[in-house]
């Protein structure tokens, strides 16, 4: 039984799209308020009026019973919610430059985020730039 264990360690890697997720009635219940905008890596953004420093937030969420995309989307509003505390408690209103950086690997896009799901756990990494915006 030991030896079939690894057989159950699937990583998917999914790319969904970050502003979907944000405009969601799923986003607003998870806390995410609005008081605080996101922009992905090469997403056009509002002139940045002063920058408070990088962060890196890497979540996990139980897999289990959920679809690969379900608990992406659901790992994704807490790695979200973690940036969004970040950004208030340095009076910031937006996070700007965020890569996907699962494993300390960048993965860059404009529109989308990259989350890894096996059979068990799902995780999404971001590292990003805490900034003042117009």
């Amino acid at each position: 039984m030991l030896a079939a264990a690894p057989a159950f360690a699937a990583d998917t890697r999914l790319e969904l799209p970050l502003q979907d997720l944000i405009n969601s009635p799923e986003a607003k219940a998870a806390g995410i308020d609005g008081s605080v905008r996101f922009y992905l890596a090469g997403q056009k953004t509002p002139a940045v009026v002063s920058r408070f420093g990088e962060d890196v937030t890497n979540k996990k969420t139980n897999g289990v019973g959920k679809s690969d995309a379900e608990s992406c989307r659901w790992v994704a509003l807490s790695a979200l919610k973690a940036l969004q505390e970040g950004a208030k408690d340095r009076g910031a209103n937006a996070v700007i430059d965020i890569v996907s950086y699962f494993k300390k690997k960048e993965f860059r896009s404009a529109t989308n985020y990259e989350c890894h799901a096996g059979g068990i756990m799902s995780g999404v990494a971001f590292k990003a730039t805490y900034a003042k915006v117009k």
